[in-house]
């Protein structure tokens, strides 16, 4: 494989975290599942995590800040969420720590795809007994966050089929968020995953998101709010078809161009998901002629 420009991949890492942190700011969520399959193009998991939890942080505490008048409602759905996440973060950690970094690239994007696929879809099956579900929800969740830092498309799955209210859903989502990324914050720590790329990394990217949060919340005032996901979610498909591709050809499990079926593949499914969307949205903005 060629060797890749530092320079350039300094220039995407900064860019990306631009535009993720400007969909963060419009939609509540969205951060680490746009940065990291970008990311993974150029880093390891081990360097891009922990400087990425750390900027959680206080990424997700500016979310449920924003949204805490929703608190009362929806502490009590959720908690059984919180009490699932703690032991599911300490095994992710651990696997991030100790399994070979190929192998987690390639677990992140053989994961996340299909859930960002089925987000597209639309796909709802109402659960009855959400307090059951809630702990071994939390338990997966935590070890998907504390491996890949993503846990926006599994939760933005549950919180649409559950049928939150939109400032139920930012609530929620940012009181999850906010406990997951501060244990997994505090896990990294002890399991000695912090170097000084961490802090150069975080260098690189802060400035990217101090700007584009407060630019995604001027944004999403001005677009309709569901085509903007759409659209975000194709483009993250996307991403992850080719990084999954490039995973195999690195980890010789495919050879190319065998391998790029699975980019060719994502593109094909997500093709006909953006057609069931726009197709009903297309007739009714045209206006009706009358002769």
């Amino acid at each position: 494989m060629e060797a890749i420009s530092p320079d350039l991949a300094v220039i995407t890492l900064i860019l990306i975290t631009f535009l993720a942190a400007v969909v963060n700011g419009a939609l509540g969520y969205g951060f680490s599942s746009l940065t990291v399959p970008v990311a993974l193009l150029f880093y390891t998991n081990r360097i891009i995590n922990p400087a990425l939890v750390l900027l959680e942080v206080f990424i997700n505490s500016y979310v449920l800040v924003m949204n805490r008048r929703s608190l009362p409602q929806i502490w009590k759905r959720v908690l059984p969420i919180l009490y699932g996440l703690i032991p599911g973060i300490v095994i992710g950690s651990y696997v991030l720590s100790s399994v070979h970094p190929g192998w987690i690239k390639f677990l992140t994007y053989t994961v996340i795809l299909p859930l960002i696929l089925l987000q597209a879809a639309g796909a709802r099956r109402y659960i009855h007994s959400e307090h059951t579900v809630g702990v071994p929800f939390g338990a997966a969740v935590g070890m998907l966050y504390s491996v890949t830092t993503i846990s926006g498309p599994p939760l933005a799955l549950m919180f649409n089929n559950q049928g939150y209210v939109k400032s139920d859903f930012r609530a929620g989502l940012g009181l999850i968020r906010v406990t997951e990324s501060t244990v997994t914050a505090t896990a990294y720590y002890f399991l000695g995953l912090y170097s000084p790329a961490t802090t150069q990394t975080l260098y690189l990217i802060a400035p990217s998101v101090i700007l584009g949060i407060p630019l995604g919340v001027f944004l999403i005032r001005h677009l309709e709010a569901e085509t903007f996901r759409r659209v975000c979610m194709s483009f993250d498909a996307w991403v992850v078809g080719f990084g999954l591709s490039r995973t195999l050809i690195e980890l010789g499990l495919l050879a190319s161009p065998m391998a790029y079926s699975a980019l060719g593949a994502t593109v094909l499914i997500d093709s006909y998901l953006l057609w069931l969307y726009f197709m009903p949205i297309i007739p009714a903005r045209v206006p009706s002629r009358s002769f």
